[in-house]
């Protein structure tokens, strides 16, 4: 039997030489081919390290070095692109820009400058709002001509390139402000023209606030804003002068031009708006109008009766003689003028006056200047923003929006504006974003202000001899804004070489037990214009023996840091507490009054002693007690913890809720006292 024979050929041909089949073999060798070809072997799966390098490649691409490709063997390398040179773009920035705003104001994507900021360090979205210090330097690295404006300005800006482009403008109300020297008659003025009675609730008859009224007149509206006539209230008045259209200058006929009438016309040009003189109290026997015309042509202001163009009208607050031909005037300069607005617009205006209102919070007068004002619009004024949940008229009466040359009081605040503030309705978050930033800034600048030796008014000018004292801090608090700034800026312009004058913290509201600790740390004294301290603030200034001081009229708070600091401050008459009450319930008794049922809280109530109302720590009356009985019995005081029933005299309008604060004044004399 044969042996099978050995398959001939090199190992790895197939048999025979025969083609391969389908079952898998390997196909023939061409001629001039390998007998085998050799499968490459599967790729690896790349590791996780590996991966993430690729990925942060792709993100971050490098540039290609020169003389790297010829180290990896490769031949050439391809030529690398120049950077794009930008050409230098001037940009404007505000607070609180975006990433998308500032992408579109420098012409570029916004991944760019996201990958710039994550070079940086800083992760950000497309909508994320930026720090002026963080888009300046964005800015600058592509090529920006950075200019920083403020918000207001920029809106201000945007409105004014709106309404040139827009066919909706229409008539405005003109709004006219009423200046003058001290008891001329300004408000007197505006109760005949409003049939309202404004004068009496002033302390002393003077305007201590800026109040705005909207009049209806044939037809047509004129909003009035009556600014304080004393010489403090300069910046008042000032701020009055930028929002107002017309001046109506208010020159007693019996008195003629004084110091306040020759700032009220200084105010008035410098806010380049026409006058209209109102020469009031013409029913007087001693009015001498034309005396009067002549000191105003002395000023410029020559009379249209004597060839000049400003319009003088002779008129009597008290007889309401003239006071049509007065608003007719009044609305014939308004005409001439085209006043104009675009109600469809955003609305935007100025903050007249700012206060705290228990039970309602941070309220603020507004007059809206542009656009419509309406209930839910988020807003930014100055360091603070809101949503306005309220709007109330001059009447007090609830409104869904206000137009432009509207005053209204707004509610929805979340602190207190800056009277003088100009507020636009803007978006919610980019206003959170600012005024977050606004007050960081506000802040630092508080915390950089520093305290000193603590004193009183009374040891002033006795620590002044013996040089211990080189500041006098002091906190102020107010019961509108206003009153709190103007403080601000006069209180300061009192320093001396010896002494200088501090404000280390000025709010609105009643004198708290903070102010109270703040004051006693700093060493200060408290002065507390139309605003009264609380229980627990007074007891606690008592223990640290903080001076507090109370005043109605401001130039007497002037006066009483004068004296203090030349040494002639004598405490002839001294105010003693007595006790407090508060009023549970009224109720009136034929041919007695208004009898307010109440509960003494501390202290001893006394009859005919001196009394004061407060109304959320606000004092609106002080007088005497009349009547003070405790069951049907005439009593002559009544001790803490008891109740009784109390009369006022001459005052009927008792509420629930009133604290009844009761005091004697006594008089002492000072071993000090000279001239």
């Amino acid at each position: 039997m044969r042996p099978p024979q050995r398959p001939s050929g090199r190992p790895g041909q197939p048999m025979g030489g025969r083609p391969a089949s389908a079952a898998g073999q390997a196909p023939k060798a061409e001629p001039g081919k390998p007998l085998y070809v050799r499968k490459p072997p599967a790729r690896a799966k790349p590791t996780i390290e590996k991966r993430f390098a690729e990925g942060e490649r792709k993100l971050h691409p490098v540039r290609a070095r020169a003389g790297a490709a010829a180290g990896r063997g490769v031949g050439h390398a391809e030529p690398v692109a120049p950077p794009v040179v930008r050409e230098p773009r001037p940009v404007t920035i505000t607070e609180g820009i975006t990433v998308r705003e500032l992408a579109e104001k420098l012409d570029i994507r916004a991944k760019e400058l996201l990958k710039n900021l994550l070079d940086r360090g800083v992760f950000a979205s497309i909508n994320q709002a930026l720090d002026l210090q963080t888009a300046t330097g964005l800015a600058e690295a592509f090529n920006g001509i950075v200019q920083v404006v403020s918000f207001e300005e920029q809106m201000a800006h945007e409105d004014v390139s709106k309404d040139d482009k827009s066919e909706r403008l229409t008539p405005r109300a003109p709004v006219v402000t009423v200046m003058g020297h001290v008891d001329h008659g300004k408000t007197s003025l505006l109760d005949a023209i409003r049939s309202t009675d404004v004068a009496g609730g002033e302390s002393g008859g003077i305007t201590q606030h800026i109040g705005a009224s909207d009049v209806h007149i044939d037809g047509k509206r004129i909003v009035f804003i009556d600014t304080p006539g004393h010489e403090a209230f300069t910046r008042m008045r000032a701020r009055g002068a930028k929002v107002t259209d017309i001046v109506v200058l208010v020159v007693g006929a019996d008195d003629g031009v004084m110091p306040q009438t020759e700032e009220a016309i200084d105010h008035a040009r410098a806010a380049k708006v026409p006058i209209i003189v109102a020469l009031n109290k013409i029913d007087k026997p001693d009015a001498q109008p034309e005396r009067v015309k002549r000191q105003l042509a002395d000023h410029g202001l020559m009379p249209e009766d004597w060839g000049g163009d400003t319009v003088m009208v002779e008129v009597s607050a008290k007889t309401k003689k003239n006071i049509e031909r007065l608003l007719e005037m009044i609305l014939l300069v308004g005409d001439l003028r085209e006043l104009k607005s675009n109600p469809a617009a955003s609305a935007s205006g100025t903050v007249l006056e700012s206060r705290i209102d228990k039970g309602r919070g941070p309220v603020a007068t507004v007059l809206v200047q542009n656009g419509t004002l309406s209930v839910g619009d988020v807003f930014i004024c100055g360091a603070v923003y809101g949503k306005v949940r309220a709007l109330y008229d001059d009447r007090g009466q609830p409104v869904k929006s206000a137009g432009p040359s509207t005053p209204v009081e707004v509610l929805g605040l979340q602190g207190i504006p800056d009277a003088g503030d100009q507020f636009y309705v803007a978006d919610e978050a980019k206003a959170r974003h600012i005024v977050e930033y606004r007050q960081s800034k506000l802040r630092e600048a508080t915390l950089a202000k520093s305290a000193s030796s603590r004193l009183t008014l009374d040891q002033l000018h006795e620590q002044l001899k013996a040089g211990e004292v080189k500041d006098l801090p002091i906190v102020i608090k107010g019961d509108v804004q206003g009153s709190v700034e103007v403080l601000s800026e006069m209180l300061p312009k009192l320093s001396t070489d010896q002494v200088k004058l501090k404000i280390i913290h000025a709010s609105v509201g009643a004198v708290s037990e903070t102010d109270v600790l703040l004051a006693s740390a700093s060493s200060a004294i408290i002065i507390a214009f139309n605003v009264r301290p609380e229980r627990k603030a007074s007891d606690l200034a008592q223990q640290e023996g903080v001076d507090i001081r109370l005043h109605t009229i401001i130039y007497e708070v002037v006066d009483e840091i004068k004296k203090a600091m030349a040494g002639l401050l004598t405490p002839v008459i001294k105010e003693q507490y007595l006790g407090r009450a508060e009023v549970r319930n009224t109720f009136r008794v034929k041919g007695v009054g208004m009898i307010a049922g109440s509960h003494v809280q501390d202290g001893i109530v006394k009859r005919d002693a001196e009394v004061r109302i407060l109304r959320d720590n606000v004092v609106i009356y002080t007088g005497r007690i009349s009547s003070l009985r405790r069951f049907k019995d005439d009593v002559n005081e009544v001790r803490a913890g008891f109740e009784c029933g109390i009369s006022i005299s001459n005052f009927a309008d008792v509420k629930v809720g009133d604290i009844l604060e009761c005091f004697a004044m006594e008089r002492t004399v000072s071993a000090g006292t000279g001239a």
